[in-house]
């Protein structure tokens, strides 16, 4: 050793032999934690959940469905925080239905989304060949097929053919479910995608062939070994997803072609306010700042948890 070079020092103190490694969740929280946006963005969605269910103990789904003309058009007031709609309903009341059913919908429609995408990109990247040719035809026929347009054709055709929904003593217009299957069953080729990357990536892993080689059935192997650490980008991905659930169905609900009243989403309680922009801007104002607050929250968090979740990012 070079004389002029300074001496190394090991910390070999107790504390520093005892410490335990951080395991895997501990180092991702720890990299979320640093991501400042994605940790308010965390709290303003906490603080939207409570929003749509304490709420509803205080506004009852009668009241925020109760027409008055006689108060039509009122702007916010201390009687009516964010003022009354065209036929006098109160719209703070309705936010908190129309929360409820948005948020119901887009993670519904996001869980159908992950089933079929995780199938379907599962099958693909595992077994190859005529599966993987044929599913991935499919899948970029769906790529093809303009979202949107889709979901309005469909939504057309579809919605009023299907029946209200009482469920826990509540009513929900058949448009729901439409909408739900329909954001489901449209959104899945990118995540289909994503999810057969990954096993084409990690099927040749040595710990896959060694299951291969102590006769592992199939289903294990993909359900056991590879789809666990294929979590890390289905999360992100369907974190990110369901942001955009509540924008299409926002966007088809503006276009009159959504869920139907007297159902409240925060999109189809925007669509009564196209002609009273300038004359009543609280009819739009704040069913559109919840749905501004809750897809930015929701893109921040998923960034955040693109970070936290990579494994070549440094602890």
């Amino acid at each position: 050793m070079d004389a002029a070079s300074p001496p190394v020092s090991l910390d070999l103190s107790a504390d520093a032999l005892e410490t335990p490694p951080l395991s895997l969740t501990q180092m991702a929280w720890r990299r979320f934690r640093r991501h400042r946006l994605a940790i308010a963005s965390a709290g303003i969605l906490g603080a939207l959940i409570l929003y749509a269910t304490v709420g509803a103990f205080f506004y009852p789904e009668t009241y925020a469905n109760a027409t008055d003309t006689g108060i039509r058009l009122q702007p916010p007031s201390w009687e009516h925080p964010f003022g009354t709609d065209t036929v006098g309903r109160d719209i703070l009341a309705r936010t908190i239905y129309g929360a409820q059913i948005s948020l119901l919908i887009a993670l519904t429609a996001v869980s159908v989304e992950l089933v079929i995408g995780i199938l379907v990109g599962a099958a693909a990247g595992f077994y190859g060949g005529k599966v993987d040719a044929v599913l991935m035809r499919l899948t970029e026929a769906m790529l093809a097929i303009p979202t949107l347009f889709l979901l309005l054709v469909m939504s057309k055709f579809f919605g009023g053919r299907v029946p209200n929904i009482d469920f826990f003593g509540r009513t929900f217009s058949g448009s729901v479910v439409v909408i739900i299957l329909i954001i489901g069953l449209t959104t899945w080729p990118g995540l289909a995608r994503i999810v057969r990357a990954e096993f084409l990536s990690l099927k040749e892993r040595d710990f896959i062939m060694a299951a291969r080689s102590t006769g592992t059935p199939n289903r294990q192997i993909i359900f056991r070994h590879i789809l666990p650490n294929v979590v890390a980008p289905i999360v992100v991905a369907a974190t990110l997803a369901v942001g955009g659930a509540i924008l299409y169905e926002a966007y088809i609900s503006f276009l009159g072609l959504g869920v139907q009243p007297p159902t409240a989403t925060w999109g189809n309680m925007i669509t009564g306010a196209g002609t009273y922009i300038e004359s009543a801007p609280w009819l739009w104002f704040f069913p559109g700042l919840f749905i501004l607050l809750t897809v930015l929250s929701i893109n921040f968090v998923g960034d955040g948890l693109r970070d936290a979740l990579d494994p070549h990012s440094l602890a």
